[in-house]
C-alpha cells in the first residue's frame, strides 16, 4: 500500500473517529472565535457542508446502500464534481491545472498544483524527508524505503488529483504516486493524527477505530500510523518538519481532524499557524474552504 492510500483512508477514518455528528451539529450552529466572541461568520458552506447535503439527501432518496463513509469518500475525493481524479476519467496530463474539486482541489488551489519530481532531482533527500516524519530507529533508509512503496520516479498528476483518486476508490490512485508525493502524503498523516489528539479525546476504542478502517496495512506501515498515535502533541515539532510551500496544505489537513468542541483544539491551531508562519487572513480563508468557524475574529 501507498502512503497516499494510508493518507485517504486516514483522512476518512479520523473524520468517523472523532465523529461526524459533533462536526455536523456545529455546522448548524453559530461558533465563537478564540476570544470567546461571536465568529465573524456562521459556519456552512465548504467541504462540511457538502457531506452534510450528501447525508441529507441520500436519507431522503431512502437510498440504504453505502453509508457515512462512502458519502465522506465521495465528497472528500471530488467524486461529484465532474473532475478527471475520482471519476474514471483521464488526469494527471502534463498540461493540467490540477484536481478541480473536494480536498484535493483545495490542497492544490493552495500549493498551485505543484507536482513532485523524481527523487534523484530532490534537493534535501526523501530519506531525510521522511526520516523526519518516523523519527528514531525508523527514519531514515527506512523512511525512504517506506515512500517508494507503490511508486513511481515521475508523473504528471498533482497530490490533490492522485489523492482525490484514492478517496473515492479507497484503494490506490490509477497513477501511481512519485516518492516525494508518498513522502507528503506521511506528512499529511502526521498532522491529521497529531490534530485529532490535540483535545487528549482520542482513546483506546477510538484508535483501534481508526485502524480498522486502514484496513490492509503491512507491518510497517501500521507502525508508522501508531508510532504516530503514541507521539507528543507538538504543534512546533510538527511545524519543524514541514518543507517550505507545504504550511497551508498541512494546516488544512489538520483542521480537517478537529472536532471544534474545546479550547484545546483551539490553542493548538493558534500554535500550528504561528510555528508555520501563516498568518490570521490566510487561516480564516482555509477555515472557510473546509466550512468551519475562523479561528481569529
Amino acid at each position: 500500500m501507498s502512503l497516499m492510500k494510508s493518507l485517504a483512508r486516514v483522512a476518512a477514518g479520523v473524520l468517523v473517529a472523532k465523529g461526524m455528528s459533533t462536526m455536523m451539529k456545529n455546522a448548524r450552529s453559530p461558533q465563537t472565535s478564540t476570544g470567546g466572541t461571536p465568529s465573524s461568520r456562521r459556519t456552512g458552506g465548504g467541504l462540511l457542508d457538502q457531506i452534510l447535503q450528501g447525508t441529507q439527501s441520500r436519507g431522503q432518496s431512502g437510498t440504504s446502500g453505502g453509508g457515512l463513509g462512502d458519502i465522506l469518500g465521495q465528497v472528500l475525493g471530488g467524486g461529484t464534481s465532474g473532475g478527471g481524479a475520482g471519476t474514471g476519467r483521464r488526469y494527471g496530463r502534463p498540461n493540467s491545472t490540477g484536481a478541480s474539486g473536494g480536498l484535493g482541489g483545495i490542497l492544490d488551489q493552495l500549493g498551485g498544483a505543484t507536482r513532485s519530481k523524481s527523487a534523484s532531482s530532490s534537493g534535501g533527500g526523501l530519506g531525510d524527508l521522511l526520516g523526519g516524519l518516523l523519527g528514531g530507529a525508523a527514519g531514515g533508509a527506512a523512511g525512504g524505503a517506506l515512500a517508494r512503496r507503490g511508486s513511481q520516479e515521475s508523473n504528471d498528476a498533482s497530490f490533490g488529483e492522485l489523492l482525490n483518486d484514492s478517496l473515492v476508490s479507497k484503494g490506490e490512485p490509477e497513477v501511481a504516486p512519485t516518492p516525494e508525493q508518498n513522502a507528503v502524503a506521511g506528512l499529511m498523516l502526521r498532522a491529521m493524527i497529531q490534530a485529532a489528539k490535540a483535545d487528549g479525546k482520542i482513546d483506546e476504542a477510538e484508535k483501534e477505530r481508526l485502524m480498522g478502517e486502514l484496513g490492509d496495512l503491512d507491518d510497517e506501515e501500521r507502525q508508522f500510523i501508531r508510532e504516530q498515535m503514541a507521539a507528543p502533541v507538538d504543534a512546533a515539532a510538527l511545524a519543524r518538519d514541514v518543507p517550505k510551500g507545504l504550511e497551508p496544505q498541512v494546516y488544512l489537513m489538520s483542521v480537517m481532524a478537529i472536532d471544534f468542541d474545546s479550547q484545546e483544539e483551539a490553542q493548538y491551531l493558534h500554535k500550528l499557524a504561528q510555528a508555520l508562519g501563516l498568518q490570521p487572513q490566510a487561516i480564516n480563508q482555509i477555515h472557510q474552504e473546509v466550512g468551519v468557524q475562523n479561528l481569529y475574529s
